[in-house]
């Protein structure tokens, strides 16, 4: 299976996936500590793809996305965006309500 295959297959085998630095439990910059912090704060589960622990889909994700950086969150298979998307959907009540219907409808 080629990398963009896996990286299609992660996206698609989970309702939300973030592709981050880092765990959820030790993030490695502070982008992706605040978009864990926002889903935490959504109360859905969450898939996560530490890309500092494979370099091949740290390489190709941006190409994969046409999203030149880190975290990358992905719902429902599609790329909502990077952190400053994804504050700015919570502030507005919007994320919420994604995670909610990506998560009740796995």
């Amino acid at each position: 299976m080629s990398i963009m295959e896996q990286i299609k297959e992660t996206i698609e085998s989970s309702p939300v996936v973030l592709f981050m630095k880092g765990t959820p439990q030790f993030p490695q910059c502070g982008f992706s500590a605040r978009a864990v912090q926002i889903l935490q704060a959504c109360g859905a589960e969450f898939t996560h793809v530490d890309v500092l622990a494979n370099p091949e889909i740290r390489a190709n994700l941006p190409q994969y996305s046409n999203w030149p950086t880190f975290p990358q969150l992905y719902i429902n298979g599609e790329l909502v965006g990077g952190c400053d998307i994804a504050i700015e959907l919570f502030e507005k009540g919007e994320l919420q309500k994604m995670m909610q219907t990506a998560t009740a409808n796995p």
